[in-house]
């Protein structure tokens, strides 16, 4: 189906001032239109939207039946006829053209190009000669590298594009690089791009790939899969094609189209030559075959139409050049997304996506027969013999699937498969020929209805495979009746704005045209944003306008009306920039009461727009709006919404009576409770505040924290901000808000830096200090047995703080919610603080009871095997051994580390009580050696010096003596005492040494 509208793409129109009847003309380039008729080519330089200057005009060798202009190398290729001959030139530096008459330098491809050039010649025109070994039938030029094909009866010529650099002076040549040998179809057009190439004859067209790689034979194969000879099928073909035609017979084929790699399967072979003389860099070695379609003539009349044939074909490559939707430009560098093929037959036009995947976009009905098109980025134009048609194109919705800053799955884009859009159907007199380049249409026409075909051909040799030459149009004087214009299409901006305004009288009567039209205008402007490096820069902030202004449309259609695509309200108003507010000061309030009706899409958009922290606060006015439309459309939701930083201006007498209209039947009732407990802290009535949350348990509060996390926690402008309702239960129940917060850590509602910041901004500390309810939080993370990746870096924190208070003798800001008894019975990353520790402890009597919980829960995390020690060494320099608190952890420290002889020496020097417990604790197993070797010396050693505390190392002695007597044989134990000691003190031991054996 197609769409028809009158709109207005045509704009202005001016003559080309030609002296004679063009045959031929193409265009290109910024400002490039040559036209050629006979032996002449006039160029013409194109500028502005009034001004047609004639530029140079040229001679041709014969007269020109082909030529194509390519803006890469800035060169024009002509095939030219002259006594039946046919030749093939390419016209470079032609803008050096003063006069008819100046010289110019004639070469040949493949000989030395210094040679042919000289100092003098260099500001002339110079016409490169391509020898062919058969007749050119048709040429394209790449509209990216200027690579030039050249199309033959059963053959494909590549000529690529170079420059040679000759005394610091650049001069264009080509290279001879391949042969693409091509069976069974005969090349009636061709279109070439970036190793693409599109081949058509009368009724057939085939779409290949050439790639390179590495290159095994000079020449590489490429049969269909279900052909095994190829050439003998041709054979029998056409042997029997020539005795049905003898009898009056008609072959016709049935129509086919084949994609992919069933396109192999056409009968069709391809086989590539590779010269040998082109660059190493630009070889092509293999060939992939995209496409094949084969049309069957209308013989639904008794005398087939000689004109039931292809046309128009076309590859057209659509570029990224930075675009973003909000204007910024990312590269200047063309970046091939996608290419298109289009081809015509008489009645109907195709439109395939060939990268990535070959699929049919579109497909154009047209309402009289075509003679001609033109594909753009934007439009495709069509003449027949009596108007010029305007259709829409989707490449640019195509390849917004392949652009980066445009995921449909998140920026929303009009879809390919909207009925095809006819924007005017313009009456021309006698149009003969169109060609098209930037914002201007070329029109060739001619009052005399009567025209001589390029090609004529009996109806049966169309049905038939068997290769057709080009027949060259019989010459004729020229005659009055013809001119060449330009027509300049109208600006994307302007055509945009009468779109908009079209659409708006569908609005009440027609839901999808409106949503069409706008669609289309969408995708006119997006298009001409596409190639942003070719815009001016007040013409891409116009339309960068434009593109946010028919988003806000777009938004509006699938907000307001009952579609199945209402959800595309979010992305298209996300796309338009508008505000919240904005969008909801365009909403037909048409209605106070509850029984207006909102469609999902504006449901939609608003609950997903408070969901992600606009940084926007709606007025009380609005917000009471947006209460009203979930109270009607999605009571469920209304908590959530009253909860959104972007409602914090809503009367809480009004979302009060809106909380107490719910039937919670459905969902959470604590979710409301919780909520009416929020809007009745905001009023100052507390004791609605303890009734709604003494209705619900505390583990029954905690999931509905979880259910709505902005009750508690709110980001505005990228900051963690606490509620009112947070403040309070800070104040009031500590242990429900760290369980809470801890339930959104655990059901990621909340990051762990999230999860910090939220208690440091509310007990209003700076960054670098930790209150005591961040610590709860810490110690509840571990009791709540954290994942391995998170719980060592929560061991570090704790230990650092603890450290820190214990260093500075700063007590905690609040009352600590678990003591270090309460840990070790519920954490098992708190362990059993070793006895030798609490003997340390216990012989300061002076220890202050402020720092006795921190010091118990430091003594308790390093004595886990949980906590890395090595870790925390850098954190104890600026606690001080002086202290009890920091000798015993100094000590807990270098025992974890097995430093055990540093150990000893150090609690015998300070806390000599504590030795025996130490060692019965830690000398054990390979490390009981140290009994005898380090312990029973040094506390001999210590008796031997006296001392105020002689009697309390002699007692230590006797113990440690009992021990070693226990553990060692007789001789053994006799080698460890001191030689200087008194036997009636060692007596005992002996004794009881030698007994054990006995016993024994």
């Amino acid at each position: 189906m197609v769409r028809l509208y009158n709109l207005h793409p045509f704009g202005s129109q001016q003559v080309v001032p030609c002296q004679w009847e063009p045959e031929q003309f193409c265009c290109g380039g910024c400002d490039a239109l040559f036209v050629a008729s006979g032996c002449k080519v006039e160029a013409f330089a194109v500028q502005g939207a009034e001004l047609c200057r004639h530029r140079c005009a040229f001679s041709t060798l014969g007269r020109v039946l082909r030529m194509a202009y390519s803006e890469a190398g800035d060169y024009l290729v002509a095939i030219e006829e002259k006594n039946k001959a046919v030749f093939l030139r390419a016209y470079v530096n032609w803008r050096s053209k003063r006069t008819e008459n100046s010289r110019v330098c004639i070469r040949m491809v493949g000989h030395n190009v210094e040679a042919s050039l000289c100092e003098s010649l260099r500001d002339q025109m110079s016409i490169i000669e391509m020898p062919m070994s058969e007749a050119p039938l048709c040429i394209s030029c790449c509209p990216v590298k200027g690579d030039l094909l050249v199309g033959c009866t059963n053959k494909l010529v590549l000529f690529t594009l170079k420059y040679v650099v000759i005394n610091e002076f650049s001069v264009l040549d080509f290279d001879y690089s391949l042969i693409i040998h091509i069976d069974n179809i005969t090349p009636v057009e061709i279109s070439f791009c970036v190793g693409y190439v599109a081949v058509m004859s009368d009724l057939e067209v085939l779409i290949l790939k050439l790639e390179s790689g590495p290159i095994n034979e000079e020449r590489v194969n490429h049969h269909p899969q279900e052909t095994s000879n190829p050439s003998k099928q041709t054979e029998d073909l056409n042997n029997e094609t020539s005795q049905l035609e003898s009898e009056d017979f008609v072959i016709c084929l049935k129509p086919m189209e084949l994609l992919g790699e069933k396109s192999e399967q056409s009968g069709i072979s391809v086989k590539l030559e590779s010269t040998g003389l082109a660059d190493e860099n630009v070889k092509y070695s293999r060939v992939q075959h995209l496409l094949y379609r084969r049309f069957a003539p209308d013989i639904s009349f008794c005398v087939l139409s000689d004109n039931i044939r292809l046309h128009s074909l076309q590859l057209l490559p659509i570029h990224q050049t930075g675009f973003h939707p909000d204007g910024n430009s990312v590269s200047q560098e063309k970046e091939l997304l996608s290419l298109f093929c289009f081809f015509s037959l008489p009645h109907a036009g195709y439109l395939y996506m060939i990268v990535k995947s070959v699929e049919l976009m579109s497909v154009y009905w047209y309402p009289e027969k075509s003679q001609q098109a033109v594909l753009t980025p934007q439009f495709l134009h069509v003449i027949t013999s009596q108007s010029l048609q305007c259709f829409t194109v989707r490449c640019s919705a195509a390849v917004a699937r392949e652009d980066l800053f445009t995921d449909t799955t998140l920026k929303a884009c009009p879809p390919v498969s909207m009925d095809v859009c006819a924007l005017r159907i313009q009456l021309f007199i006698g149009l003969k020929a169109i060609c098209h380049f930037k914002n201007h249409i070329i029109l060739l026409t001619k009052a005399d209805p009567e025209a001589i075909p390029e090609r004529r051909e009996s109806p049966k040799r169309l049905l038939s495979r068997r290769g057709a030459s080009v027949r060259s149009r019989v010459p004729h004087v020229a005659e009055a009746g013809w001119n060449l214009y330009i027509v300049n299409t109208t600006a994307p901006v302007q055509l945009y704005k009468e779109m908009v305004d079209y659409s708006n009288s569908y609005k009440t009567v027609k839901t999808q045209s409106c949503i069409h039209l706008l669609s289309e205008a969408h995708l006119l402007v997006r298009a001409a944003l596409m190639d942003g490096s070719q815009l001016e820069p007040a013409e891409k902030a116009e339309l960068l306008e434009a593109f946010k202004e028919s988003c806000g449309h777009l938004g509006d259609c699938y907000s307001r009306l009952d579609t199945e695509q209402s959800h595309l309200a979010l992305p298209y108003y996300k796309m338009s920039g508008l505000s919240l507010a904005e969008v909801l000061a365009r909403v037909d309030w048409t209605r106070e009461n509850d029984s207006q009706k909102y469609e999902r899409g504006l449901i939609f958009y608003i609950n997903h727009s408070l969901y992600e922290n606009l940084d926007e606060e709606l007025s009380e006015e609005l917000a009471a709006r947006v209460a009203q439309i979930f109270h009607v459309a999605e009571p469920k939701q209304l908590p959530h919404v009253l909860t959104s930083p972007s409602m914090k201006n809503i009367d809480p007498s009004t979302a009060l009576r809106y909380l107490r209209k719910l039937d919670t039947c459905g969902f959470s009732p604590v979710l409301v409770a919780l909520t009416k407990a929020a809007v009745a802290l905001k009023m100052g009535d507390l004791d609605m505040y303890r009734n709604e949350m003494e209705s619900h348990s505390e583990m029954k509060l905690v999931s509905g924290f979880i259910l709505e996390p902005r009750l508690l926690i709110q980001q505005w402008k990228g900051q963690i901000v606490p509620t009112e309702f947070a403040s309070h239960l800070k104040e009031t129940q500590p242990g429900l808000l760290v369980a809470s917060v801890l339930g959104l850590q655990q059901n990621s509602k909340i990051g762990i830096e999230e999860a910090d910041s939220f208690f440091k901004v509310l007990c209003g500390k700076e960054e670098d200090t930790i209150p005591q309810l961040l610590v709860d939080f810490w110690e509840a993370q571990l009791v709540a047995c954290v994942s391995n990746m998170v719980f060592q870096e929560l061991l570090f924190k704790l230990t650092a703080q603890y450290i820190w208070r214990l260093s500075k003798k700063q007590c905690p800001d609040t009352i600590p919610l678990r003591s270090a008894e309460d840990l070790i019975n519920a954490c098992s990353h708190y362990g059993l603080i070793y006895p030798w520790v609490h003997v340390l402890i216990t012989s300061d009597s002076l220890a202050d009871n402020n720092y006795t919980e921190d010091l118990l829960k430091l003594q308790s995390l390093m004595c886990s095997p949980s906590l890395d020690i090595a870790s925390i060494m850098p954190l104890l320099e600026p606690l001080s051994e002086d202290t009890v608190a920091g000798l015993s952890v100094h000590v807990l420290c270098r025992t974890r580390l097995q430093e055990y002889e540093e150990c000893i020496d150090t609690l015998l020097e300070r806390c000599p009580e504590a030795i025996i417990a130490y060692a019965n604790q830690e000398l054990k197993d390979d490390h009981w050696i140290l009994w005898w070797k380090k312990l029973l010396p040094e506390l001999c050693q210590k008796v031997k010096c006296g001392g105020e505390k002689h009697q309390l190392y002699l007692s230590l002695l006797k113990e440690a003596l009992s021990v070693v007597a226990v553990g060692l044989d007789l001789r053994d134990f006799l080698n460890v005492l001191p030689e200087d000691g008194a036997a009636a003190f060692f007596l005992p031991y002996l004794l009881f040494c030698s007994q054990k054996k006995s016993v024994t």
